[in-house]
């Protein structure tokens, strides 16, 4: 069987950057950078970051994938 290999890509760390800095949807906590335990949700075409506290808080609501205006 002839399969293709997938090449490895190398990303530009400036275009992975976002402009604007991330803020905690609920509670407003601002972020250096993308923080990689904060928790993203795609609500109605849009991204909204929640920080640790918040997703703690409120991990059932998230697993259950209800909308943030839920909780």
């Amino acid at each position: 069987m002839d399969q293709k290999t997938h090449e490895s890509v190398q990303l530009d760390p400036e275009a992975t950057e976002t402009a604007t800095p991330i803020t905690c949807a609920r509670c407003g906590t601002a972020a250096d950078g993308t923080p990689p335990t904060w928790t993203c949700s795609v609500e109605n075409g849009s991204r909204r970051y929640f920080c640790d506290d918040c997703a703690r808080a409120n991990i059932r609501a998230i697993e259950g994938r209800l909308d943030s205006s839920w909780w």
